[in-house]
């Protein structure tokens, strides 16, 4: 059986993650992307929210991870997110990716990216 979807795109939040004490101190804007692989026909049949993944919800709990404790890397930040995408035992794979337009780099660049997937062990 092939899995559905659900995807939340450029989900922005404050956070204070970076190796540089300047990132930590003044923090900046991430942008999330996040994409579920569940099936969605038990919620679609019966027009149930509780048989689905709700992405208001999940939206919050995802900028309460970037908005939370500081990582250097926006790869342990991943991760977390990814934590958070799989606690719902619907889903069974998530892939998220987690932008950092304003990243301390000193030449001219569009965004950096870091892309992670993660299914359920």
């Amino acid at each position: 059986m092939s899995l559905d979807r659900i995807t939340l795109k450029g989900l922005r939040a404050r956070g204070r993650h970076g190796v540089l004490a300047a990132e930590r101190e003044l923090g900046q804007e991430f942008v999330v992307d996040v994409t579920l692989h569940l099936d969605t026909a038990p919620a679609a049949a019966g027009d149930d929210l509780a048989k689905t993944v709700h992405y208001g919800e999940l939206a919050q709990a995802l900028a309460e991870v970037v908005e939370g404790e500081p990582v250097q890397l926006i790869e342990t930040l991943a991760e977390r997110l990814a934590d958070v995408c799989l606690a719902s035992a619907l889903v069974a794979k998530a892939e998220v990716s987690v932008h950092k337009p304003a990243a301390p780099i000193p030449l001219p660049f569009d965004d950096v990216v870091v892309t992670i997937e993660r299914s359920r062990a």
